[in-house]
């Protein structure tokens, strides 16, 4: 049986750890709004910008003239693995999740006889995939130094993607991320970025189009485009589901922390009262034995 004092000493300990998780939870909470918004508002366009691009693809798909990204290179020996993850962690399973989807993705490829390459985003996925798979790694993405999830670092990382496919160091891209759907709710989510795919509901309307100038001219603009559009959409639903998952994880260790304290306090009144009890019968007995 811990004594009084071991007993006060962890009461306030933990009453300190829940002072630190209840004030992340409320940073959580107010960087949460932003990316929620941040995330929410860059849907229409994402969904819109699909839904003219597999319009266009599906006329252009088939032409032998198809840009390289559209059509791929013929073949699928080569995999590029993007894993989107956290800086930080403290945010339940929102890490884990991706990472567990990634090396599922990656020990399935390597099964049928693929190359895997991965590029990881965030340190919590390097540190963790690098333990089975560092061989196949090809770079990491610090977003330490971004205070919020920016344009300028998603074209980045969507152009270092589009110069080694140019080069011909993979065949297929495919990143992965979280899905934000509510507070509790993040959805791991794999989606293809070379060559482009698109959801078939989203061409639905493509025979109401004429395109000028022709599909092919206008795909080796906006196929570039598109895909840092969907590096830097994976992003943004990234940091919203982080912040989520922070927030949901931190109010859970908040109320742990209040029922311990609150077990502990019972443990500590007993015992002090146990305490008690026994110095008031010494007492009894040595003044009875007088």
């Amino acid at each position: 049986m811990p004594s009084l004092k071991d007993l006060k000493i962890r009461i306030e300990s933990v009453k300190s750890t829940r002072k630190i998780t209840k004030a992340m939870q409320m940073v959580a909470a107010a960087k949460l709004r932003r990316a929620q918004e941040a995330a929410e508002n860059a849907r229409p366009y994402s969904e819109r910008l699909a839904n003219v691009m597999s319009g266009l693809a599906a006329s252009a798909q088939d032409s032998p003239s198809a840009p390289a990204m559209l059509a791929g290179t013929g073949k699928s020996d080569t995999y590029l693995l993007i894993a989107a993850t956290a800086e930080r962690g403290l945010c339940g399973g929102f890490n884990s999740s991706i990472i567990r989807m990634v090396k599922a993705r990656a020990r399935e490829l390597i099964k049928e006889g693929k190359t895997v390459k991965i590029l990881t985003i965030g340190k919590k996925g390097r540190e963790q995939l690098k333990r089975e798979f560092e061989e196949a790694f090809v770079g990491h993405v610090d977003l330490s130094g971004h205070r919020r999830v920016g344009s300028e670092a998603a074209e980045a990382i969507a152009a270092q993607v589009r110069d080694m496919f140019a080069t011909g160091e993979f065949d297929v891209a495919v990143i992965f991320f979280s899905r934000f759907k509510s507070v509790i709710s993040q959805e791991p989510t794999a989606r293809q970025l070379i060559p482009l795919q698109f959801e078939e509901a989203a061409g639905g309307d493509r025979r109401f189009y004429n395109f000028e100038p022709a599909e092919a001219d206008i795909l080796d603009e906006l196929l570039p485009k598109a895909v840092s559009n969907q590096v830097f959409s994976a992003l943004l639903e990234n940091a919203a589901s982080e912040q989520g998952a922070r927030m949901s994880a931190m109010d859970n260790a908040t109320r742990n922390a209040g029922d311990m304290i609150d077990k502990l306090t019972i443990v500590y009144n007993r015992s002090r009262q146990a305490a008690i009890t026994k110095e008031l019968i010494e007492i009894i007995s040595g003044a009875e034995a007088l």
